[in-house]
């Protein structure tokens, strides 16, 4: 089975990449670093070499293994287009999305021009795909507004924001070409606060520029109290999903020994 998620706005994770490296502001109380760490050195745990990044083939079939449509989040314990991760792994995740196209998957980076010039180039095969969204975060105005023009010019069919932590105000925004905003703040010890004008902000520009609007958490120290509702009401609106009908089991099967497989010709960690 996928590994259910907790995350407000998806269903499961799948993780054929583990680990990452930090980048910007967003990055410094990584809750995927937190979780991963208090595993390092614990003898067969998927996590035994802690947040360092890892390649896992072994896991690029489950999609196929998975009988009723998921929204599945795709590497919620890593980054799908940092640079350790080579061309030819990238391409491979992208080719299980496109073939177990019954799922809807949510592919978030930090490295937004890496993700523009794949989409252009090795996987334009996967762009236009309905059931990909893929999306950047977003913390300030610095590191996060930058990636929102490098996905706007990606050829994605769905692109999405997950703007989260949201650090700062992020004044005017220009959403064309967007499908979808999530917005959320930081949670866990350390967690730096969120105003609620900077909310109201983004919800109000994306009512203004029609584009749905999710709004994940207030976060801070004790996320469940403060909950995740927004004057009110919450905001749970969703892009519209495509529906695929499922394979016989046995063409499923035969997929996933197939990708069951693979081995990435090169493992470049940098």
């Amino acid at each position: 089975m996928a590994q259910l998620s907790k995350i407000e706005w998806t269903d499961a994770t799948w993780n054929p990449v583990r680990g990452c490296i930090k980048i910007s502001p967003g990055c410094k109380h990584c809750y995927a670093e937190t979780f991963a760490e208090r595993f390092r050195g614990v003898k067969g745990h998927p996590y035994e070499q802690g947040f360092d990044l890892r390649l896992v083939p072994e896991k690029l079939p489950e999609p196929f293994t998975w009988r009723s449509p998921k929204l599945v989040f795709v590497n919620s314990m890593s980054d799908l287009f940092q640079a350790g991760v080579p061309d030819n792994y990238v391409e491979t995740v992208a080719q299980v999305m496109t073939i177990a196209n019954w799922h809807t998957y949510q592919v978030l980076t930090k490295r937004s021009e890496r993700l523009r010039d794949m989409l252009t180039s090795n996987l334009r095969f996967a762009a236009k795909q309905e059931n990909i969204w893929w999306g950047v975060s977003v913390e300030d105005r610095k590191y996060g507004l930058p990636r929102i023009n490098h996905l706007r010019n990606a050829p994605a069919r769905v692109r999405f924001l997950s703007i989260e932590p949201l650090l700062e105000d992020l004044g005017e925004i220009d959403l064309s070409g967007i499908t979808w905003v999530i917005v959320g703040g930081e949670s866990g010890p350390g967690a730096r606060p969120m105003k609620k004008e900077w909310v109201v902000s983004i919800r109000d520009q994306c009512r203004e520029q029609r584009v749905p609007f999710f709004f994940k958490q207030w976060g801070g120290v004790r996320k469940a109290k403060n909950g995740r509702s927004l004057d009110g009401r919450t905001y749970d609106e969703y892009p519209s999903r495509v529906a695929a009908p499922i394979p016989e089991k046995a063409e499923c099967l035969a997929f996933a020994e197939e990708f069951g497989s693979f081995r990435p010709a090169i493992v470049r960690l940098s």
